[in-house]
């Protein structure tokens, strides 16, 4: 074989791992299905989809709003005057329990898409070594043609010496 051919030779361990994800083939894409998942892992998902969600945003501001009026505006008894202590509590209380289940869901939705990112590395590196191989079938033709018309051209000249023609130059 010629340089170019030995250049684009797959190594024994590039035609293992070849071997190995021509095995696995396709189907491994599938996203998991959430019935599977555990129900804390399904609560966070549901808190952190509900807080997450332009409706909430707007229910909690138009809660704020009312809450400030409620307590700046004289109509009923001022159960939490100006500075506002008890929705400044009532608000930390909501994000220190809001945190621990949107990272939770963040976690498992980041395993998920390391497993889909190492999924998307596999059917690269397939593909790249298929190309590797698709390379050395097409050198191999490459070279088999060109030996096949050298001979040709070999004979054409001996049947032209054979017959008192001459060479070209």
């Amino acid at each position: 074989m010629s340089r170019i051919s030995k250049a684009h030779q797959l190594h024994d361990e590039e035609l293992t791992l070849l071997h190995r994800l021509r095995q696995e083939r396709r189907g491994h894409r599938r996203r998991p299905d959430p019935s599977t998942f555990p129900l804390g892992a399904r609560i966070a998902d549901a808190v952190a989809a509900t807080m997450g969600s332009w409706p909430f945003i707007l229910v909690q501001s138009a809660v704020l709003a009312a809450w400030v009026v409620l307590n700046v505006v004289a109509f009923m008894q001022h159960w939490d005057p100006y500075p506002f202590i008890l929705l400044n509590l009532a608000l930390s209380f909501q994000a220190a329990y809001a945190a621990p289940f949107i990272m939770m869901s963040q976690n498992r939705q980041a395993a998920i898409d390391r497993a889909a990112a190492t999924h998307d590395y596999d059917v690269n590196t397939k593909a790249e070594l298929e190309i590797e191989l698709l390379h050395q079938k097409i050198d191999f033709l490459r070279e088999t043609q060109v030996a096949e018309l050298m001979q040709l051209v070999k004979r054409l000249e001996e049947k032209l010496d054979a017959a008192g023609g001459e060479k070209p130059a």
